[in-house]
């Protein structure tokens, strides 16, 4: 098969021909240049980097110098693929000539293009007097521009770490004078700040930068050497001018390390102390008389959050603050009383709050708790109906319960788009088919897969639009996009879990395992998921949070997440290909071991096979161990995959056992019954124990979904979970058996036959027996499971959602009709599951009875 990069050489190289050949008949500069970005695309796609330095990419930079040296650049894109095949030959100083020479003019397309560009060369070649020259340069003329600071320190720090003085005689640098001490660096940023007070609208920047000084100086060591100020101090006065703005919170979040524990609380109390609230009021609530009063004590409810004081509340203040920012988001909805349907509540981030801290309750046992969280968001919901936040967070929150049909709604309803499906579609993907909502699983995973399989065409349309309008440097980042997408890894979880799925819900009930496994095109030798390329592109900060630092998502959760994902897929994956590996073991008359089963590759497919379950069980033994650090992740971080249930269920030994079986019954099969006692004993005794196991698999399926009782609402997704685990398990089981059964019709046959010959009777081998009682304790386990599901259905169909009341909260009336409609929707959400599944296994129950000998 050609591989993705041979096939990109042998397209580029073809635009290359093509290109020039246009370029001989109608000598324009584009067609000339399209040659040369082919050149570079087959530098790209060369798997050689060696290759790919010595030939394309100097052919691609010669060619480009013809048209330089003939005053024939024309287009700012010509400048950009000259510069680009520069930057990747390695080539600074020559990029750098480039771009502060006569080319370099023709770069206007972009705002500081130009300077861009020199920054990243003068970066590359460490060149700091240059990068602190420019950056100084451009902030005397924009103060307010993030990046020129940050580039600005690091080159002042460079240059201090080098003990850079300037040259005795001509200029300081190519961009001019440069700052290359503390002292002139303190200086420069507080005549930034001098110069920003006489303006009527102050700059965020010069303030923030004076911060972002602080806390350099302070990681190498120095503390109030320099009388910058006290951060606190800082902070204060930057919230007196800024805290009405929705970006106070995000821009103060960033410093709030300068603070000591000993500060919070004083900071805080000082921030409250200056906020322009009326007297209390109703329930002693000093309120805000307009938005931008609002908009600063919010700004000070988050970075109380953030700092850490909530979490010291007693439970008994914890309530009270909970009572208190929900009566501000209701005070503050009349603030946008005029908004349109489409534009979200002034108060809202009041109302996320709110829920963030029910959920700290929540976390601590109170189990009322998540039902008000629930009422409290679908309240904002319904005032604020375009709040993403709102509908992610109540996807989290109903999933964890195990209720899929109201994530599956609130998803739906956020339209995602494009690369979303990507970054954000794992929040649905991995809880669609784990609680037990077939049909929506099958929805959704093909609303990802429509988006994946559309990026080989729509990324092939973006290069083609890049050649013909000439934004030549968009073609690799196509590329790279396009890579990083194919490299998914969620698009491979997807994949595998949507086979599985296919063949969960048609396998041997509407068409044979064969018949499913030819139409996937599914091969037990072939593996497509490129486990040394996977990327991990989800949006694992999609939901917002306050958290403070120790509780928020950390770089080591991002790592183990990984690691977990990538175990749980590459045990679905052995799974699938296992499934399939079944399939090419099926009875033959020829035996086994001759000559021409070895040629027809017989053997090698049972070596495939015995390759996949080893793997197989390295990759149990593995999960085990990271399973055993008990890894728990922040609610509003990743959420856990399948592989602590699938292990604490017992599921992972009921597969494990059906698939050594396979290898079992394959040497039954190559002996025959007359050679084959030991292989026939071991059979038995697996089947004893896959009987037993699927027995205590059911045993942990068993428990009330839902509760109501003593004021509380207790819900057990374990339960649903447990059963779908029993379905995949029961299913592979029966698959195993179905091959199982294939092997043994020839040999009844042939004993059948002896015994009409033979006068004397024939001894039955035990291993006939052995498969009917196992058949029949299936059977009749799986109908014990059946009767059990019908019965947790119609006591979940009885409960009365009205009976839901909840210890310690008074509820209005509003708070009681959103309660109901949130419990309604878990509760409709676990009997649309039980029936899904119900139906499943009373299908798999009808294949049971045909596995007769």
């Amino acid at each position: 098969m050609t591989t993705p990069c041979r096939h990109l050489q042998s397209y580029t190289g073809k635009c290359t021909d093509a290109g020039m050949a246009l370029y001989k008949i109608v000598p324009k500069n584009p067609y000339y240049f399209w040659s040369v970005m082919s050149l570079i695309m087959q530098s790209i796609s060369a798997q050689d980097e060696k290759l790919s330095k010595t030939m394309f990419l100097p052919l691609a930079e010669r060619m480009v110098e013809k048209m330089v040296k003939e005053d024939k650049i024309e287009a700012e894109a010509e400048v950009e693929l000259y510069y680009m095949i520069l930057e990747r030959l390695g080539k600074h100083e020559e990029a750098l000539e480039v771009i502060r020479g006569k080319l370099g003019e023709k770069l206007t397309s972009e705002l500081q293009s130009r300077e861009n560009k020199c920054m990243a060369m003068y970066k590359k070649l460490s060149r700091w007097p240059e990068c602190n020259a420019l950056s100084k340069r451009l902030l005397l003329l924009n103060s307010d521009d993030w990046q020129f600071y940050l580039s600005y320190f690091d080159s002042v720090f460079h240059l201090i770490d080098e003990a850079w003085t300037p040259p005795a005689d001509g200029p300081m640098s190519l961009e001019g004078n440069l700052d290359y001490a503390i002292e002139q660096t303190v200086r420069f940023i507080e005549e930034q700040i001098e110069a920003d007070s006489k303006n009527l609208r102050p700059l965020r920047g010069p303030y923030l930068a004076k911060l972002e000084l602080i806390r350099r100086l302070r990681q190498r060591g120095y503390n109030d050497e320099y009388k910058l100020g006290e951060p606190e101090d800082l902070m204060f006065q930057y919230f007196l001018k800024f805290g009405d703005k929705p970006c106070c919170f995000t821009d103060l979040k960033v410093f709030v390390d300068l603070l000591s524990s000993s500060q919070h609380s004083s900071f805080i109390n000082r921030l409250l102390g200056s906020l322009p609230l009326t007297p209390p009021t109703e329930g002693n609530l000093a309120l805000p008389a307009d938005i931008k009063a609002m908009q600063r004590h919010l700004c000070v409810v988050q970075l109380t959050r953030l700092v850490g004081l909530s979490y010291k509340m007693e439970k008994a203040q914890k309530q009270e603050a909970i009572r208190e920012v929900i009566a501000r988001y209701r005070h503050g909805l009349h603030f946008g009383k005029s908004c349109l349907k489409t534009e979200l509540q002034f108060s809202d981030y009041y109302c996320l709050i709110g829920a963030h801290m029910m959920l700290d309750l929540w976390h601590d046992g109170d189990d009322w708790a998540v039902w008000q969280c629930l009422a409290l968001l679908e309240e904002g919901l319904s005032n604020s109906s375009s709040n993403a936040q709102f509908k992610l967070l109540l996807i989290r929150i109903y999933c964890t319960l195990g209720a899929f049909e109201p994530a599956m709604e609130l998803y739906g309803s956020l339209d995602a788009k494009h690369i979303q499906h990507d970054t954000i579609g794992y929040l649905l993907t991995r809880f669609a088919a784990p609680l037990g909502h077939y049909t929506a699983a099958s929805q959704s995973f093909n609303a990802a897969l429509r988006f994946f399989h559309s990026n080989q065409k729509d990324t092939s349309e973006y290069i083609i639009q890049a050649y013909k309008y000439g934004a030549f440097e968009k073609i690799p980042e196509f590329i790279a996009f396009r890579n990083r997408l194919n490299n998914s890894l969620h698009f491979a979880q997807v994949r595998t879990e949507r086979m599985l799925l296919d063949l969960l819900l048609d396998a041997n009930i509407s068409t044979s395992l064969e018949e499913n496994i030819k139409s996937m095109s599914l091969s037990p030798e072939e593996d497509d998921i490129p486990w040394k390329d996977l990327q991990d592109n989800r949006d694992l900060t999609v939901l917002f949070n306050w958290d403070s630092k120790d509780r928020d998502i950390s770089v080591e959760h991002r790592q183990l997440s990984l690691e977990e994902e990538q175990i749980w897929l590459l045990i679905r994956s052995l799974t699938l290909r296992l499934v399939s590996g079944l399939t090419t073991l099926n009875h033959t008359s020829e035996p086994k071991n001759s000559e021409k089963a070895t040629e027809n590759g017989v053997s090698s497919k049972i070596g495939t096979v015995r390759n996949l379950i080893r793997q197989y069980e390295e990759t149990l033994d593995s999960a085990k161990q990271f399973n055993e650090r008990m890894i728990k992740y922040p609610f509003l971080g990743p959420p856990s995959s399948r592989l602590a249930g699938f292990l604490g269920s017992g599921s992972c030994q009921c597969q494990k056992e059906a698939f050594q079986l396979m290898n079992d019954i394959y040497e039954l099969d190559t002996f025959g019954l007359d050679d084959s006692c030991e292989v026939q004993e071991k059979i038995g005794n697996r089947l004893k124990s896959s009987l037993c196991h699927l027995q205590e698999l059911f045993h942990r399926c068993k428990g009330d979904l839902l509760v109501f009782q003593d004021g509380h609402c207790k819900v057990s997704p374990h339960v649903i979970e447990n059963l779908v685990f029993f379905v995949e398990a029961i299913s592979v089981v029966l698959w195993v058996s179905g091959y199982f059964a294939g092997v043994l019709r020839p040999f009844k046959s042939n004993l059948q036959k002896k015994k009409k010959k033979k006068k004397d009777s024939v001894a039955t081998p035990p291993i006939f027996t052995g498969f009917q009682d196992y058949v029949t304790g299936l059977q009749t386990l799986l109908t014990n499971v059946t009767d059990y599901i019908r019965e947790l259905e119609t006591s979940l169909v009885a409960l009365k959602i009205e009976d839901l009341s909840l210890n310690n909260v008074n509820f209005t009336e509003e708070e009681k009709k959103f309660t109901r409609m949130s419990s309604e929707k878990v509760h409709n959400s676990f009997v649309h599951s039980l029936q899904e599944i119900g139906d499943l296994l009373r299908k798999r129950l009808e294949t049971i009875k045909k596995l007769k000998l």
